[in-house]
């Protein structure tokens, strides 16, 4: 796959590839991640996804290609200017959330203010906690403020916002929007696919070690899934349907209605005098598009 076409990349990974034995983990891999936007890379269990982000990051070398940020050869810069949040951090459980910041501060050259930190993180009512007595949400911003100490202008978040409830989740959400806002480039990793549709300005999914698909959310919905789903029940449903544009199936006690044209659908239903109440409709998601490029079977 080509390098795909950014105006300003600040990442770009050409051709990488990384053998392990007879495993191939990535296979020829070529992406430009544009700078100030939230990149975010999808794929089941067992792609190459976390194999690739780990070359990105200079954490295991690749068997082969080239990764150029800032258009050159990564030098030894690259390490202060990026910010990692790893999915699962150890902390140490005699230390605060304010010196847990504080101690880790000392390993950089320009460092963000811990108080600063702290507010943008939400992390004032435990600052004085200790870590192994904060929640699990309270925990993900830490770490995320971690990442954050350096003023990275790349920021790697993998999995954030795993194990987390709703609420907390979306209080997440917010602070990576924050952090994206202030002009820095976000490279995602997450399982959750409405997590990458909110916060991702380009996707790419991977799939048994190569990209499958690139593009805006939007964009892979509309070239992959392009038909809505009409739910309606079975005894409001007329019997001889005058020539719906879309495809019928039964289910249950609900007629379904496929269809790449859901208001002319829905003004040919109100025409035959359909009763409106009660009918549910489905438009395609990235989720849908997850599943019909890398298949519904539980992978390991």
């Amino acid at each position: 796959m080509k390098v795909t076409d950014t105006v300003d990349p600040l990442i770009e990974v050409i051709d990488i590839q990384k053998h392990y034995q007879r495993l191939c983990a990535v296979d020829g891999v070529s992406i430009s991640i544009g700078r100030g936007s939230c990149f975010g890379l999808l794929g089941p269990n067992g792609a190459g996804k976390t194999t690739l982000i780990e070359i990105i990051e200079d954490i295991i070398d690749p068997t082969g290609g080239t990764i150029l940020y800032k258009g050159a050869s990564r030098a030894s810069q690259f390490r202060q200017e990026v910010g990692i949040m790893f999915q699962q951090t150890a902390l140490l459980s005699f230390l605060t959330v304010a010196e847990t910041l504080q101690t880790f501060s000392r390993l950089y050259d320009n460092t963000e203010t811990v108080s600063h930190l702290i507010q943008l993180c939400h992390l004032e009512e435990v600052k004085d906690q200790l870590n192994d007595k904060i929640s699990g949400g309270q925990k993900q911003r830490l770490l995320l403020a971690l990442a954050l100490l350096n003023r990275p202008e790349l920021v790697f978040l993998d999995e954030p916002s795993t194990g987390l409830d709703p609420q907390a989740r979306r209080n997440l959400w917010d602070i990576i929007k924050t952090v994206k806002s202030q002009g820095r480039t976000i490279v995602l990793t997450t399982h959750y696919m409405e997590e990458a549709e909110k916060l991702c300005d380009d996707i790419a999914i991977m799939d048994k070690g190569k990209v499958i698909a690139r593009g805006e959310p939007q964009e892979l919905i509309q070239t992959h899934c392009k038909r809505a789903t009409l739910s309606v029940p079975k005894e409001q449903f007329p019997k001889k349907p005058d020539n719906l544009q879309g495809f019928i199936n039964e289910r249950g006690d609900r007629i379904q209605i496929r269809t790449e044209n859901v208001n002319a659908v829905v003004a040919q239903l109100l025409s035959m005098g359909v009763d409106m109440h009660g009918v549910n409709v489905k438009t395609p998601t990235l989720e849908d598009v997850f599943l019909k490029l890398t298949g519904r079977s539980l992978r390991e």
